[in-house]
């Protein structure tokens, strides 16, 4: 059974409105309890993660020529179709994509207890959207199970971090918005690296679960952090640079996990 299509032709209609809402600012969602995904390979990972849709918005244009996009805009609970020009008011890209969907955030928020014993990834104030897109991204494809942003890090759900992730954060359990005090049942766990640490990162034998801690691009992680962590590590740089991406260093950190994971 299809589900109610809706036609939709103008601006201030009250879905275009909500939608307008949730991309004024970066933690929008965490007000309207839902998050807009832009572009049909967000919502098909998001489908193919076996999670569900509320509400599709697709252009009128998609919908009579597009029998792919019409098809996803259908497996939502609710379908609105739209002239181009309103897509543009309901975007964060310049290009606007001829689909979105509006869904509810799966899994964990900021009340809910970190877990451990399990692979995770702490972000400590990270600014930069697409680093932390790419974290994700990393985490996804290693293995990590769960990832805790705290206080300070750019929103998990914001437009430019879910473009970056490339739908890593469906198959992640996200916690955000907690402070130092939520990671300290974590520190048996808890691994940092930092140019000035004697051990190597591939010499040393790390937990079965690691915690690794990635810190703000400009300032590392806070000290408080740091003397939580059970274990201290630097990457091997013999090019000498000073310092590698923060993006860069956690993709050769759970690389490092995963391998030391495997041949155990």
């Amino acid at each position: 059974m299809n589900p109610p299509v809706q036609s939709i032709t103008s601006r201030d209609n009250d879905l275009l409105q909500r939608l307008r809402r949730l991309l004024a600012r970066p933690g929008a969602y965490r007000v309207e309890g839902v998050v807009w995904l832009e572009g049909d390979h967000l919502c098909r990972a998001w489908l193919e993660q076996g999670l569900t849709a509320g509400q599709s918005v697709i252009t009128q244009e998609a919908w009579d020529g597009r029998p792919d996009l019409r098809a996803l805009a259908l497996a939502a609970a609710r379908v609105a179709v739209i002239p181009s020009n309103l897509m543009k008011a309901v975007t964060t890209l310049e290009s606007p994509s001829p689909l979105g969907m509006m869904v509810a955030i799966p899994g964990a928020d900021a009340g809910d207890a970190v877990h451990t014993g399990v692979s995770a990834v702490v972000l400590d104030r990270l600014q930069d959207p697409g680093n932390v897109g790419s974290i994700l991204r990393s985490a996804a494809a290693l293995g990590v199970q769960q990832v805790v942003a705290l206080q300070g890090t750019v929103a998990l759900w914001s437009p430019k971090v879910l473009r970056a992730g490339m739908g890593a954060h469906f198959g992640l359990r996200l916690v955000e918005g907690v402070g130092v005090d939520a990671i300290r049942p974590l520190a048996a766990q808890l691994v940092i690296t930092s140019s000035h640490e004697a051990q190597e990162l591939p010499k040393v034998n790390l937990p079965s679960a690691c915690a690794w801690v990635f810190g703000h691009e400009g300032q590392g992680v806070a000290s408080e952090l740091a003397a939580l962590a059970s274990v201290r590590v630097r990457i091997p740089q013999p090019g000498g640079q000073e310092s590698l991406n923060v993006a860069a260093a956690a993709a050769i950190c759970l690389y490092e996990s995963a391998r030391q994971q495997l041949s155990r």
